[in-house]
């Protein structure tokens, strides 16, 4: 019994559909990463939302600090890299839009028109002949993407896409970074060469006391040598502060994207607190890290790429169709009986043999992919590394500076003390330049522990990805992962 011609018709409309819907090659899902519980350094931390305490966008801001505000501010404006990087990502989402051109038909057309003349000696009649011929074709190709060649090919440019969109998120937060982390060291600067100016000015005092002492015959010529020695080099201390100083605010300009002339900043000397960061707990640092987040849209732009390969095994069907109007002369160039068609579809032929090329192709994506999903599972390793360290550094330098303080006090009332024993004629002026010297060196490094601390917090609130989200991306991030919820082939 003969079928209805409906019947048939949905049976081949339901082959096309089965066809068009066959994608060969595995589904993505994200490779596992080693995530603790917690982190090791979370001892004394206050558990709170990743993002309460670090704004999505300015987290410099959390240091209150108007000036780095300003310098910050100017960064996304001029910084080269940033527009390198931002020029690449651009670049990549071309990538994506020449790739889903593959999912159209390609049409073209052209027109000529000709006019020869036969030599005489090949007629007959000897005499040559004029031949005309005007063409006016359209041509259109469309290929049939049955295996998914296409639209892995689509899938592996928009995860490309969005690994360069997490790579210019990593240069910026980087960048901004780099610009505090450089800020804060120049004005631990500016606070030692305050320390060693208000330093020199004790020992001025000083030296001036030991030369009246030695005019009255009290102190020796050693003591006044002693008192000028140590005045000279805390002066030399101080003007070596300006060598370091110098090239910080040098850096900062680069940073901003200007030369360093046309940047001068204002001596202010360190003196804020380091503000407490929220940590997170270290699973959300997955999506709060623009280098993992690069790092796993790569590892599943490579797995795309093995599908890509995989569908080399199969034929490649193209639909075709020409169409156009022919004659050899203009009066009957646009009549109904100048048209010619041709239709139908094309199968590229099949390669017999190739060595084991499309093999090799497909071991070469399938290894290009474990690649890519081992360097994300170190980018997640190094992340939880860098947190780690700097929620260490925080709270062992913190413990520093608590002890330093008090050493710092200890020497000044030592100072104090001597001094006015040396008044007295109880001490010698060499047990007060020792006294002093102590005193010095205690304040310079509770300055240094100052620095590093605030450097700390800059490289913890850059560790945890500055406040940062991986649901930034422009393509859909969530919908990608989850795609794919089959097994590897």
């Amino acid at each position: 019994m003969a079928q209805p011609k409906f019947v048939k018709h949905a049976m081949m409309a339901c082959l096309i559909s089965t066809l068009a819907a066959c994608t060969v090659g595995p589904n993505y899902v994200r490779p596992k990463a080693p995530v603790p519980a917690s982190y090791k350094e979370m001892k004394g931390w206050k558990k709170a939302q990743p993002l309460d305490g670090i704004s999505r966008g300015a987290w410099w801001e959390i240091f209150g600090d108007p000036q780095l505000n300003a310098l910050e501010a100017q960064v996304n404006i001029s910084n080269q890299n940033l527009a390198q990087a931002e020029a690449q990502f651009r670049q990549a989402l071309a990538s994506v839009q020449v790739a889903r051109a593959g999912y159209f038909p390609v049409i073209s057309g052209s027109s000529s028109g000709t006019r020869s003349r036969t030599p005489g000696t090949l007629l007959r009649n000897g005499a040559g002949q004029t031949i005309s011929d005007f063409l006016l074709s359209g041509d259109i190709s469309w290929e049939l993407d049955l295996w998914g060649k296409i639209r892995r090919t689509v899938e592996a440019s928009k995860a490309s896409a969005q690994a360069s969109e997490a790579d210019l998120e990593g240069v910026r937060l980087a960048a901004h970074a780099q610009l505090a982390q450089d800020y804060f060291q120049l004005r631990a600067l500016d606070l030692q060469a305050q320390i060693l100016h208000s330093t020199v000015e004790i020992y001025t005092r000083f030296l001036q006391l030991t030369k009246n002492r030695y005019a009255t015959g009290v102190a020796s010529p050693a003591d006044v040598l002693q008192a000028e020695t140590q005045l000279k080099t805390a002066r030399a201390q101080e003007i070596d502060t300006g060598v370091q100083r110098a090239q910080f605010e040098h850096a900062i300009a680069v940073l901003m994207g200007k030369p360093p002339l046309e940047l001068s900043i204002p001596p202010l000397p360190l003196n804020l607190k380091p503000p407490v960061v929220p940590a997170g707990i270290p699973s959300e640092l997955l999506e709060r890290r623009p280098d993992i987040a690069a790092a796993e849209r790569q590892a599943a732009a490579a797995n795309a790429q093995i599908g890509v390969a995989v569908a080399a095994y199969y034929p490649t069907i193209t639909l075709s169709a020409t169409g156009g109007l022919e004659a050899s002369s203009l009066a009957q160039w646009f009549t109904w009986p100048a048209r010619f068609w041709t239709l139908g579809p094309g199968l590229l032929q099949q390669t017999v043999f190739e060595g084991g090329l499309r093999h090799a192709q497909v071991a070469q994506a399938r290894a290009a992919y474990d690649a890519a999903a081992a360097s994300y599972r170190q980018t997640v390793l190094t992340a939880f590394q860098q947190v780690e360290d700097n929620l260490s550094a925080l709270r062992i330098l913190e413990n520093e500076a608590r002890v330093q303080d008090e050493a710092v006090k200890a020497a000044q009332q030592s100072v104090a003390i001597t001094t006015n024993q040396y008044k007295a004629g109880i001490v010698n002026a060499l047990s007060v330049i020792v006294t002093q010297a102590i005193a010095l060196n205690d304040e310079l490094t509770a300055a240094n522990i100052l620095g590093r601390r605030m450097v700390a917090d800059v490289l913890l609130i850059q560790a945890l990805g500055g406040g940062w989200q991986a649901d930034g991306l422009p393509l859909c991030v969530g919908q990608e992962r989850e795609a794919g919820s089959g097994k590897r082939e």
